[in-house]
């Protein structure tokens, strides 16, 4: 019975104009923020504790915050619309010259983000402006098989392939072996046994360590990208400066942490910048040492 709602789902999400998604999401976002006060009251709660803000701030940052994670999370029916004309009249660039050095080196490149901004149609870019015959996207997916395969449909496009993380490793790490870039989001909470405890927005956060190891077995470049939400249907992609792994020293722990430190430093920083654009929703400090 799900599959079948699901793929009646599916056909009218994708009719929709991204101007409707958007405005659909912010109008979900909204009623959840009415719906649900124990998570409101939550969120502001947390915003406010790690931010420093007072508690008017803190509201009017979780409320907007709901309201863009509902676009985001909508926004994957449009996934499959995302081309290079999109990139071409939708995309401004921060940091060009950054954006052109990680399309086009040669070297291995594990792409790291956050659920911040549009990150769904994140994948969907990445398709448009690789050079290179695939990336593959590691993603969570939820415990419901069959909402797992429709998330998998709308994020899958030609030169793009969507992995489980629990079946990534092998296939993800030849890949870059290979020479291919493999992306990642890098702020969910974890499992305390694939966690590197590190601080984040002052409290030690599990952070995924499954990525670092990734990146360092295959001597990759490690790349933090972000695709931010402006007004008007536009978007500005931001890149960060890399990573090379192959220059690290030390032992293998200490190069691990090293790398998960260098993304979550990232994270934190466009956190910092773009509150109202993250999932404050998302228990991210569950998980303790």
């Amino acid at each position: 019975m799900r599959d079948v709602c699901y793929n009646a789902f599916l056909p009218l999400g994708a009719a929709l104009s991204l101007k409707r998604l958007q405005a659909l999401g912010r109008g979900l976002g909204s009623l959840m923020w009415a719906a649900l006060p124990a998570r409101r009251r939550e969120t502001t709660t947390c915003v406010r504790e790690r931010l420093g803000v007072d508690e008017g701030r803190a509201r009017e940052l979780a409320r907007e915050s709901f309201r863009h994670s509902a676009c985001s999370f909508l926004e994957i029916f449009h996934t499959r619309q995302v081309d290079p004309r999109f990139l071409r009249d939708r995309v401004e660039f921060e940091n060009p010259e950054l954006f052109a050095r990680m399309s086009s080196t040669l070297r291995p490149v594990v792409a790291t983000t956050a659920h911040l901004g549009s990150w769904e149609l994140l994948v969907g870019l990445i398709g448009a402006f690789s050079s290179r015959s695939d990336c593959h996207v590691v993603v969570r997916l939820p415990k419901d098989e069959e909402l797992g395969r429709m998330i998998m449909h709308m994020r899958s496009q030609p030169g793009i392939r969507i992995l489980p993380h629990r079946d990534a490793a092998t296939e993800t790490l030849g890949h870059l072996r290979a020479g291919g870039m493999s992306a990642f989001l890098v702020d969910h909470n974890c499992k305390r046994a694939e966690a590197q405890f590190l601080p984040f927005l002052g409290e030690v956060a599990a952070v995924n360590k499954g990525p670092a190891i990734l990146a360092l077995r295959a001597k990759a470049e490690v790349w933090p990208c972000f695709l931010l939400r402006l007004p008007e249907g536009r978007f500005r992609f931001v890149t960060l400066p890399c990573l090379d792994t192959a220059g690290l020293t030390g032992s293998r722990a200490e190069r691990i942490e090293s790398i998960c430190r260098f993304y979550t430093d990232a994270v934190e920083r466009m956190v910092r910048m773009y509150p109202e654009q993250w999932f404050w929703m998302h228990r991210r400090w569950k998980t303790r040492p």
